[in-house]
């Protein structure tokens, strides 16, 4: 997070600055009811695309009535009449902003209150992971130079002495946070469309993040872009599926705020829960969920088992971060609505969110689907090899333009030059993605130009992991991404041991950028020009990863242990059927998508549901041995005290977990 030199003082002081918006930004008379500031914020709100100040009198205004709440499942609702005593509440003269009972905390209302809150105090949002390693997460702070890191009691341990920290958690509570000093220095706070409102990191193949700067204009005129398309909409109740590190998340809670949607807000890890994940699209109405394709297999996969109502009130469905298959569409068409829009949606975090667009309809017949056209108010390019058009069908490079390009790269001059090119004055984004366009002008994908590869939607630079490794006791190495989930680094050495490049890698990399498997050689494959030969290189034997790290293999001692290593024998698909007991899921080739699906058939095999046992623990310690420990605690008449439950704000003092989300 960047304040532009704001002390923290004025940040403490402002945090809670989202329930008092509207008397603070407009001006207006405090004790007026909540209907007149409405009435009163509506006379004076623009809705100028050109050049308007960050439109957070709508995003208020859009939201009047308690039957209209800006947030469900973890909720925050507006509301100007008395509430139960039961529900959480920050109140200023009549004007209320409450948790209602069925909420969850932890993770989810500070994430929209501490974005909101750094837009109105005029800085920038940049989101940090709690997965990534310290020495990761100060590299990030370094760049950006950040004055403040806004945390909660999961994470303000993280961060050493010298780095300045704010609690959002002691402020929200505080029943003393605001004064009329701090509404004067608030009215000067005024952002413009030019003005930086979130700093976003992707992967850099030099070795270092590559810091994206996106300005208030870029994410407004996008999320008008979508509005028009009629892809999001003030009616929509949307969900909140995407991590801190995808740019879609801006989409999902600022997207929705400025149009006046309602967004449900998951509990911690409720995005790899599917059972309860199509539970709350059921029971919460969901109308607008984006994800990636991979997750939506999953959840098809779910619906087609499970008795729960198919998405028959989802009105928009966006996928992208992935190619999306004929065969997942037809699979998403099965369990919605005739009615519903689905969406194949494109776009680097360089051109904010969304760059292009696809309605796959019931009529589509063809082998693969497009990333379509560009979105209103942008456009797209393809260029050859020397800068010229392209005709019909060639291959080239896919350039994007219009109102969604990105300022540049902090500190990046020289990136920023190479990424950005002006034709006939106007400003274009080289995505290094290979293209062509067929005679209805619609866009294909066909690869990449250098060796980026996706991941599960996460964009990954493979040069920034070979750099990793270089770092450690190796000559050279070059990285693979094969099929859909495996990245695989081959390494030039001898008497090097994989368990060391793991723990390597773990020390200064996110998890999904992590190998999933270390394949130690000789000698690369070295083609006439005297680079690697990726063609040459030996085909990976996932079935391998199954065997412990180490050279212990702990064979299974209890029925229970037994029963969850078959389970994860059918999950990992291995052929020896033979998994350590003390393996950790993340290191024989397992990833989130994996777990998700492990974790649902732990609910079916043993009968419990979410509330009963959640993911979080099952996460925390991922070996057969303890996941056997959890699974006999449901053999016990009360289950439920011996859950791992998520904690209340409140309850949270000694707890471990982070979050700085």
């Amino acid at each position: 997070m960047n304040t532009h030199g704001r002390y923290k003082p004025e940040l403490m002081s402002v945090i809670g600055m989202f329930v008092n918006a509207i008397p603070l930004r407009c001006q207006l008379d405090p004790n007026w009811s909540f209907a007149r500031l409405v009435e009163e914020v509506h006379q004076i709100a623009t809705d100028s695309s050109n050049y308007s100040y960050f439109p957070l009198q709508r995003i208020l205004a859009q939201h009047p009535l308690a039957s209209k709440p800006a947030f469900l499942d973890t909720s925050f609702q507006f509301d100007s009449n008395p509430i139960e005593k039961n529900c959480d509440q920050i109140m200023l003269g009549d004007v209320c902003l409450c948790s209602v009972p069925y909420s969850i905390k932890i993770g989810t209302d500070e994430v929209v209150i501490g974005i909101v809150s750094i837009e109105m105090v005029g800085g920038a949002y940049c989101p940090l992971s709690p997965e990534n390693p310290d020495q990761r997460l100060l590299m990030l702070l370094k760049q950006t130079r950040c004055r403040l890191v806004l945390v909660h009691f999961m994470t303000q341990d993280r961060f050493s002495g010298d780095i300045i920290t704010v609690d959002i958690d002691a402020i929200i509570n505080n029943d003393d946070i605001v004064s009329s000093s701090d509404s004067d220095r608030l009215l000067c706070s005024m952002v413009t469309s030019d003005c930086i409102a979130a700093i976003v990191f992707t992967s850099g193949s030099t070795g270092i993040p590559k810091a994206v700067q996106l300005r208030h204009g870029n994410l407004v005129d996008c999320i008008q872009s979508l509005k028009y398309l009629n892809m999001l909409n003030q009616k929509d109740i949307t969900i909140q599926l995407a991590q801190c590190s995808f740019d879609a998340h801006l989409l999902e809670i600022l997207g929705a705020l400025i149009l006046g949607a309602t967004i449900i807000m998951l509990r911690r890890k409720g995005n790899m829960d599917l059972m309860y994940l199509a539970t709350v699209l059921s029971n919460k109405q969901v109308s607008y969920m984006f994800a990636v394709p991979t997750l939506l297999n999953s959840l098809c996969d779910l619906l087609d088992e499970v008795q729960i109502p198919h998405l028959h009130s989802m009105r928009s469905l966006c996928a992208g971060g992935e190619i999306v298959s004929p065969k997942l569409a037809e699979r998403i068409k099965s369990n919605v609505t005739r009615d519903c829009l689905i969406w194949h949606v494109y776009g680097p975090a360089e051109t904010t969110i969304f760059s292009t667009y696809h309605q796959v309809n019931s009529t589509y017949q063809s082998c693969a689907i497009p990333l379509g056209q560009p979105l209103p108010n942008y456009r797209c390019l393809i260029h050859d090899e020397f800068g010229q058009h392209v005709i019909i069908g060639q291959e080239g490079e896919l350039l994007v333009g219009g109102v969604g390009v990105f300022f540049g790269y902090i500190d990046r001059d020289d990136l920023t030059e190479k990424a950005l090119v002006k034709i006939d004055g106007a400003v274009y984004y080289r995505t290094g993605d290979l293209v062509r366009i067929d005679s209805s002008g619609l866009i294909y994908y066909i690869g990449r130009k250098d060796y980026q590869v996706k991941l599960h939607g996460q964009r990954i630079e493979v040069g920034e992991i070979e750099r990793c490794l270089l770092d450690s006791h190796i000559s050279a190495c070059v990285v693979v991404k094969w099929g859909d989930d495996h990245l695989v680094a081959y390494v030039k050495g001898s008497g090097i041991s994989e368990e060391d490049l793991r723990t390597h890698c773990r020390s200064r990399l996110p998890p999904f950028m992590i190998p999933s498997m270390f394949i130690v050689l000789n000698q690369l494959p070295l083609n006439a020009n005297g680079k690697v030969d990726r063609k040459r290189l030996p085909v990976p034997d996932f079935s391998s990863l199954s065997t412990s790290t180490s050279n212990t293999y702990n064979a299974p001692h209890t029925e229970m242990e037994e029963r969850v290593h078959n389970l994860w024998c059918e999950v990992l698909q291995t052929a020896d059927k033979k998994i350590s007991t003390t393996s950790g899921f993340f290191t024989i080739g397992g990833h989130s998508l994996l777990f998700i699906k492990l974790y649902h058939h732990y609910q079916s095999s043993f009968g419990f549901d979410s509330h009963t046992l959640s993911i979080t623990p099952f996460l925390q310690q991922a070996t057969i041995a303890e996941h056997a420990k959890l699974l006999e605690t449901i053999n016990f008449a009360d289950v439920k005290s011996k859950a791992w439950p998520t904690l209340h704000i409140s309850e949270g003092n000694n707890c471990v977990l982070l979050n700085i989300r």
